[in-house]
């Protein structure tokens, strides 16, 4: 049994790959209204939440493997990897990104704090360090259908977007048989680094109308965010990210996608070609 520990855009497509592979899965849902397409579709929904240490020890029961994925929040990932460990887990996948410990964005140092507690506790895992998330532009897909135009504080800055469900699908692959991925690091991305208007010429494309990109800063897109109801700190831990890419944070592209699921990365046309409804 492998036990994901979120249900949400990775952990549920995880699943879904998962029972597709013939591999019992189970998910830790806080809400289970929200994992019932993942119930119809054989994944045991566990309902419970990751604050409560009860509920994941129970969660652990008959578990040989884990997908670790969370906002990431780090007492709930070290309460994970406490429970794994004394459950004696054969294997932790754990979703991450580039992160060092003196980033300015929380997330990444919180990574590198989860990560180190991983190794440090001895066992078995594999790092899948994804970059920035073609979903993400689903959150600016209203604008875009609105006003043919979208904005962010990411310049001319390239970045290699993955699409989501390409890391869960490596997520699944690697922790249906993680023979030869112990203690292996890879680095999902899509199979191009875009720029901000080379993304506003493919949703032109896929549309049918002109779409353009307008740059902002990053103060501009710190309060863009907290304007649409995010809570301050996250949107000052966003906007510090999207100013990044502006330096090239993400630009960098890898063909590990590829080789580990056999077949092509998915594209950012064709991932908004399969949402073109919603962005027009």
């Amino acid at each position: 049994m492998i036990l994901i520990t979120t249900a949400g855009k990775v952990g549920s497509a995880a699943a879904q790959r998962l029972v597709e592979l013939g591999v019992p899965v189970r998910v830790l849902a806080r809400n289970r209204e929200k994992a019932v397409a993942l119930a119809q579709a054989g994944v045991d929904v566990f309902h419970g939440d990751l604050d409560d240490s009860q509920s994941v020890e129970e969660a652990f029961r008959g578990v040989s493997g884990v997908v670790l994925v969370t906002a990431p929040v780090v007492s709930q990932e070290l309460r994970v990897i406490d429970n794994a460990k004394r459950a004696d887990v054969g294997h932790i996948v754990k979703i991450t990104t580039k992160a060092t410990a003196n980033s300015s964005i929380a997330r990444r140092r919180n990574h590198v704090a989860i990560e180190d507690a991983l190794i440090s506790s001895g066992l078995p895992h594999t790092f899948l360090r994804n970059n920035a998330y073609m979903q993400n532009f689903l959150m600016a897909a209203p604008a875009i259908a609105e006003t043919s135009s979208f904005r962010t504080a990411a310049g001319d800055g390239r970045v290699g977007y993955v699409d989501a469900r390409d890391v869960a699908a490596v997520a699944a692959e690697v922790a249906a048989a993680p023979a030869g991925h112990v203690g292996k690091t890879y680095w999902p991305t899509g199979p191009e680094a875009l720029s901000a208007d080379e993304v506003a010429g493919v949703l032109t494309k896929v549309t049918g109308r002109k779409v353009t990109f307008q740059p902002i800063t990053y103060e501009e897109q710190k309060q863009a965010m907290i304007s649409v109801g995010v809570p301050e700190h996250i949107a000052e831990d966003n906007a510090r990210a999207v100013a990044l890419m502006a330096e090239g944070d993400c630009d960098f592209v890898t063909d590990d996608v590829a080789e580990l699921l056999g077949r092509p990365a998915t594209s950012f046309e064709q991932f908004a070609t399969g949402y073109a409804k919603v962005f027009a």
